[in-house]
């Protein structure tokens, strides 16, 4: 075996008196934490699937709004709990900062856009629910409703963000730099208790995204 205790004890004059058996041992521990590296690059790599594309910014006398699309594919896993009939809950959220020099960033306007997806099975549809306030799974409240037949159709009108306005223009002083955070996130503390509990350590969801962008002047385009 290469990596027997019975191997011989290399000879002095070759500049080692370290037994061959540890030597290989100790190569044998090197590969593995070469392969339990990879692995976690890999974890990370599915974690941070989601990524956001065309993010633009408009400032006019009607408010800031905000244009981006946020692209992912759904894990399998998450998709076979949609399909089990547990609705997923998403979360965009934007932070506008004012830049101080001699200070931290003032936080001047936040906004969020809340999402419920869930697949009804009798009728084999998928319904998005858009609310501009938090939804629980006790109820909807006010929401804007729109059924899909097709997941890929519910995904694309889930990751499009299109002119959503995130600020009064009244919020923005003028002569001042601003910067905008954005962030998306899969909202898994409203899942069921058991399967958060379940997902400790997955990455399959861990399902999230975030850019930040200078505002542009007022009338800039």
């Amino acid at each position: 075996m290469p990596c027997s205790t019975n191997s011989q004890t290399l000879r002095p004059d070759a500049g080692s008196a370290v037994p061959a058996w540890l030597r290989c041992w100790y190569v044998v521990g090197l590969a593995l934490l070469l392969w339990l590296g990879l692995g976690q690059a890999r974890v990370h790599a599915q974690a941070s699937a989601a990524h956001i594309q065309n993010m633009q910014l408009d400032r006019s006398d009607e408010g800031v709004f905000l244009s981006a699309t946020v692209k992912f594919e759904l894990p399998a896993l998450v998709e076979d709990a949609l399909l089990k009939g547990i609705p997923l809950f998403f979360v965009a959220e934007t932070e506008i900062l004012r830049s101080r020099w001699y200070w931290y960033d003032e936080k001047v306007a936040t906004s969020a856009r809340h999402a419920r997806l869930a697949y009804q099975p009798l009728t084999r549809r998928w319904r998005l629910h858009l609310s501009p306030t938090p939804i629980t799974s006790g109820g909807l409240g006010v929401t804007l409703g729109q059924t899909y037949d097709d997941l890929d159709d519910a995904l694309a009108s889930l990751q499009r963000f299109s002119r959503w306005k995130i600020a009064e223009a009244s919020a923005l002083g003028s002569g001042n730099s601003y910067v905008v955070d954005f962030g998306f996130r899969l909202d898994t503390s409203q899942l069921p208790r058991p399967l958060q509990i379940g997902m400790a350590g997955r990455a399959d969801w861990n399902l999230s995204a975030s850019q930040r962008m200078p505002l542009p002047a007022e009338g800039a385009r």
